[in-house]
């Protein structure tokens, strides 16, 4: 799936995923939440910058992902800000995930957290790690492309 449809509902970017992973294929997925998590994200108190997707007896899970609890939020429930997530995905979803990761040597990496008619959705990218020469190689285009713009601003 695409980029959600409002830039301003995005609650947390990884965006060091660009960076360190060629990003081949995205998937939209929904997340088992309590409720000061969900006041906590409405606030703006997640990272998933650290944080990877994990497959573990045909499930997926987040871990890794820090939500800092409010102080306000809940007086009788005690949060972990980094405890581990389910996934909420479809079988034959999971089923391409689990191919994907098992047979063909992708990793799964958590790029946005938004939220979608109301919902915490979580955009999963199937990913394959760039070498340090691929990273090099993106940098040296990414540079190219910022002083073509600006030669053809200039003239």
């Amino acid at each position: 799936m695409a980029k959600p449809e409002n830039p301003e509902r995005v609650i947390a970017e990884n965006r060091r995923a660009r960076h360190d992973y060629f990003i081949e294929e995205r998937l939209e997925a929904g997340l088992v939440l309590e409720g000061w998590e969900v006041k906590a994200m409405r606030a703006g108190r997640a990272q998933v910058a650290e944080s990877y997707v994990y497959i573990r007896s045909n499930e997926a899970f987040l871990i890794g992902a820090h939500i800092a609890p409010l102080k306000t939020a809940s007086t009788h429930k005690v949060a972990d800000p980094v405890r581990t997530r389910k996934l909420l995905l479809n079988r034959r979803e999971l089923d391409h995930l689990i191919g994907a990761v098992e047979r063909r040597g992708y990793t799964l990496v958590p790029l946005e957290l938004y939220w979608k008619q109301g919902r915490a959705k979580l955009q999963v990218g199937l990913a394959k790690g760039k070498k340090q020469h691929d990273k090099r190689a993106t940098e040296k285009d990414r540079d190219w492309e910022r002083n073509k713009a600006r030669l053809l601003r200039r003239g």
